[in-house]
Order: structure tokens, then C-alpha cells, then sequence
């Protein structure tokens, strides 16, 4: 069994990201998400469908994020899961 990963964290560039999100049961869930990933250097805007259990992550022209900070945002809104799609 691996516990530690030694893989640096992968940035992401490009237009959006989406994330695939989990623990969600409510439109409130999807708007405590979008403030915490709004809240990140380099999201414009984030839109969480919580019936798909998906976030759209727009980007800022330029911009370099970190996929573990967009993980951690979503965590960080409450008891949610989140992986990037794809």
C-alpha cells in the first residue's frame, strides 16, 4: 500500500478546469464551492452544478494553478471531494 506520493502537484493552464466533486446536496454547496475557488490567484469564476457533480473553473489569460490548490478550495468549502476531470 503507497501512502505518500512523491509526484509534484500539476499545474494547469489553459482557458478552464473541471473538477469533479463529490459530497454536494445542494445549490448552497455549489455557491460555499465557487467562493472558495474564487477566492484562488487566477480563477475568474467558477460554476458548480451540483445535480452533474461538476465545477467549471475559468481561468485568468495566463494563469498557473496548481490542480492541488483547486482540490483543497473545494475541501476547504466543507466536507466535499474533488478530483480533476479528465
Amino acid at each position: 500500500m503507497k501512502l505518500f506520493s512523491r509526484k509534484k502537484p500539476k499545474a494547469v493552464t489553459g482557458e478552464q478546469v473541471v473538477l469533479l466533486v463529490g459530497g454536494m446536496h445542494c445549490t448552497s454547496c455549489g455557491l460555499l464551492i465557487d467562493d472558495e475557488l474564487e477566492d484562488l490567484a487566477g480563477v475568474r469564476s467558477a460554476a458548480t452544478d451540483v445535480r452533474a457533480g461538476r465545477s467549471v473553473v475559468r481561468l485568468e489569460d495566463g494563469a498557473d494553478i496548481d490542480t492541488a490548490a483547486l482540490v483543497a478550495a473545494v475541501k476547504a468549502a466543507g466536507d466535499y471531494t474533488a478530483r480533476i476531470a479528465g
